[in-house]
């Protein structure tokens, strides 16, 4: 009599889950399909994991707007600043080489970093300023967790510090035909916005650990992805710059004009080419520089879900994840910016704090790119989702992640 009892549940749990994954699907569909419809986006690839195993995975819309090239599953992306979580990964992993300590000053591995100066006054006649020496210097905790007080050219919002940049020729690295290291060096001569440790600014921090990682390990930035995360993890489609043989699967990137979605064929950010990830010379910058597809990143994701274990190989340790996916700015930092917010080494993340404003689970990691792609990783659930699109200069750089992450917690 148990036994048939047990055979029921079991059944009915079967039958369950059937059908919220039935449910989980029509919802994904009709997002998708109502975003191409509207012209929200040209195309996006969609792909949901669930224990490892991919329980979604489509391609709607156009890989290029202008020719109607229907877009496939297997196309690249400008994945931007997607690729900070790649370079904090690489860093950690030098970290638990025992290259540095989290609270080294950054200027014992680039001198140009020691004594860093604070924004004070500034001319907006002639983009003039003066400074006040700061308090301490920048660490390598400070980069990941974007608290020294540099800023984004284009990006940060501050008048002051886009005059600085713009004089003084520093670039985003989207695209931008420089070498990291002169980059790098030029960064650590210009003035900070506020002292170090004083709050949370999203600014180049991730382009100099990219350095970093050139400096402490000997090797060429994209060399050591390649040798240390992607031949491992098997990301055979991420690249800084795509070879020839894949040309054709780079997406082009669209934007909302007055007539309509259109394709980009205009320079981008600081006059970079719009196909820059088929050209060569680009800067191999940590903060923005990769190309990628919705199932190489999800490789990357599912590596950190599994405590740092990929196909049997172990990249990183389950200690060091833990101490990434955990709050690393202090309450000072917090009380200066939204009070919400919660940050990692080099990742967005839902806490208890801040859960009430979040669909997915505490615990849940995640980040976008400036082309408007996303991506999330949530432990609790054991769930990776990848949303990407390619659009210039959206109107919102997280509301298409959080519209599907929406779906998916809702359809469970």
């Amino acid at each position: 009599m148990y036994k048939h009892i047990f055979t029921f549940i079991a059944s009915l749990v079967i039958l369950n889950s059937s059908a919220q994954t039935t449910l989980l699907k029509e919802r994904l569909d009709n997002l998708s399909n109502r975003l191409i419809a509207n012209n929200e986006v040209g195309g996006i690839n969609v792909l949901l994991i669930k224990d490892g195993k991919i329980l979604y995975n489509k391609a709607f819309g156009y890989a290029d707007v202008a020719t109607k090239q229907p877009l496939k599953t297997n196309h690249i992306f400008r994945i931007a600043s997607q690729t900070k979580a790649i370079t904090s990964i690489a860093a950690m992993m030098l970290w638990e080489d025992g290259k540095f300590l989290l609270d080294d000053p950054i200027s014992k591995y680039i001198p140009e970093f020691k004594n860093p100066k604070v924004l004070d006054k500034f001319n907006p006649a002639d983009s003039s300023y003066t400074t006040v020496s700061a308090q301490r210097e920048i660490t390598i905790r400070d980069l990941l967790r974007h608290t020294s007080g540099i800023g984004y050219p284009r990006i940060t919002n501050d008048d002051r510090i886009q005059a600085i940049y713009t004089k003084s020729g520093i670039l985003s690295g989207i695209g931008s035909k420089t070498l990291l290291k002169n980059q790098v060096k030029m960064l650590a001569k210009m003035p900070l916005l506020h002292q170090p440790g004083y709050k949370f600014t999203y600014g180049m921090n991730t382009d100099v650990l990219g350095y970093l990682i050139q400096v402490v390990s000997g090797l060429p930035l994209d060399e050591f992805f390649r040798k240390r995360l992607f031949e491992p993890l098997e990301m055979n489609d991420t690249y800084f710059t795509i070879p020839a043989s894949k040309a054709d699967r780079l997406i082009s990137i669209s934007e909302k004009t007055d007539q309509g979605l259109k394709k980009v064929n205009h320079p981008v950010y600081e006059n970079s080419s719009v196909n820059y990830p088929l050209e060569r010379d680009i800067i191999l910058s940590g903060g923005a520089g990769l190309s990628s597809t919705t199932a190489d990143y999800a490789k990357f994701l599912q590596m950190l879900l599994n405590k740092g274990i990929y196909n049997g190989k172990k990249l990183l340790g389950a200690k060091t994840i833990e101490l990434i996916t955990t709050n690393q700015l202090p309450e000072n930092a917090i009380s200066q910016g939204d009070p919400d917010f919660r940050f990692g080494l080099g990742f967005w993340l839902v806490t208890d704090e801040n859960k009430f404003i979040h669909s997915s689970n505490v615990g849940t990691f995640y980040w976008s790119g400036a082309f408007n792609t996303h991506y999330w990783a949530d432990p609790k659930e054991n769930i990776i989702g990848l949303v990407f699109t390619q659009e210039y200069l959206p109107a919102s750089y997280w509301d298409l992640g959080t519209l599907y992450k929406n779906v998916v917690y809702s359809s469970f």
